[in-house]
């Protein structure tokens, strides 16, 4: 089999393709997220905090600014990641709620039981 009818194989089975669907829905939902967190969470926050910036706040390690740690986005960036880790906590939460339990085939005789009968009908005969 050649490497590109192979790929070909791989690519098309359904759990390739599921994945892929569920990163590109995951990435636009992580730019939604983001910007729920730094257009609507983090304003009134820092506004109540005394009108502080997050994106701005950071410590700077030399006297120029150029190397600065950047608590503030690191923050935004845990909000982003608490909001993103319950949403998909509950839809997988209402997904398990949905799906039926499967249930079990019922259980029919063993082969014991089934030779037991077989030997009982030809000893009838």
């Amino acid at each position: 089999m050649s490497l590109i009818s192979e790929f070909k194989e791989f690519a098309m089975r359904g759990n390739v393709v599921d994945l892929a669907v569920g990163v590109i829905i995951g990435a636009a939902f992580g730019k939604i997220v983001s910007s729920l967190v730094n257009d609507i969470i983090m304003p009134p926050i820092g506004w109540v905090l005394g009108g502080v910036n997050f994106s701005d706040l950071a410590i700077a390690l030399d006297d120029a600014g150029k190397v600065v740690i950047k608590y503030g986005a690191f923050a935004q960036t845990i909000v982003d990641f608490l909001i993103i880790a319950m949403a998909i906590f509950l839809m997988v939460k209402a997904i398990n709620k949905v799906k039926k339990p499967v249930e079990a085939p019922p259980s029919g005789p063993t082969q014991e039981e089934l030779l037991t009968q077989i030997r009982d009908i030809l000893k009838n005969k």
